[in-house]
């Protein structure tokens, strides 16, 4: 509840900090996890108590919906639609149902006894947190970027083809390995390179694309409804 209060009260949450760890997920990643160490040890506590990543997250979303909506619909319930299927059901929705299943992954196979013979377990806010972490490279990349390539990913060309699957392999790609980096930073748990998995089947599935001259990136608009 304190987490859910303090997202209403600006002068509770740290923007600074919260927009340089942004710009560490898209330029070094690592020191995501070092300040995720540093604050167990201050805080005693693995997840943020600070909601101002979400929040970020959250408006921009809603900034890129409605870039979407204003862009490619005609009526204001596309707009809403745009708009609500970036928050509600890309951020939060399924953003949850991932952490969750990474969640119970790491919990009952990837857990160990520390040296102190402790028994942890990871947190749910902690793997949305990850999810969160993982989410904003993604959303720069399938969202801001693909939004200033639209005409070109919706040629007809081969090059439009490979470059709108490689641009969504990379974003699944990079997701996959922020996620892995979010687990291992936890020294309770082994075999984080688990969470890598998704982004072979990702780029296996970004060749067949390929092969079959399906583009990621149109299906990517279409789902957004433009």
């Amino acid at each position: 509840m304190e987490y859910l209060r303090r997202m209403f009260h600006k002068k509770q949450m740290d923007l600074e900090y919260t927009f340089s760890q942004m710009v560490y997920l898209c330029i070094a990643p690592r020191k995501v996890c070092q300040l995720t160490i540093y604050r167990h040890q201050t805080k005693g506590r693995w997840s943020r108590d600070d909601p101002a990543f979400v929040v970020i997250q959250v408006l921009f979303l809603a900034v890129s919906g409605i870039a979407y909506g204003v862009c490619f619909s005609h009526t204001f319930l596309q707009v809403l639609r745009v708009f609500l299927i970036g928050i509600v059901v890309h951020f939060l929705l399924l953003g949850s149902l991932v952490a969750a299943v990474c969640n119970i992954i790491a919990n009952r196979h990837l857990r160990v006894r520390t040296f102190q013979g402790l028994d942890q377990r990871v947190p749910f806010l902690y793997s949305f947190d990850v999810h969160c972490n993982a989410f904003f490279p993604t959303f720069l990349l399938l969202y801001v970027v693909q939004y200033f390539l639209f005409p070109l990913l919706l040629s007809d060309r081969v090059v439009s083809c490979i470059f709108g699957n490689a641009l969504c392999s990379v974003a699944l790609m990079y997701y996959c390995y922020i996620t892995c980096l979010g687990y291992s930073t936890l020294p309770f748990i082994r075999n984080a390179q688990v969470f890598l998995y998704p982004a072979i089947v990702g780029l296996v599935i970004a060749v067949v694309f390929t092969v079959t001259r399906t583009n990621s990136s149109v299906k990517f608009f279409h789902i957004l409804g433009v």
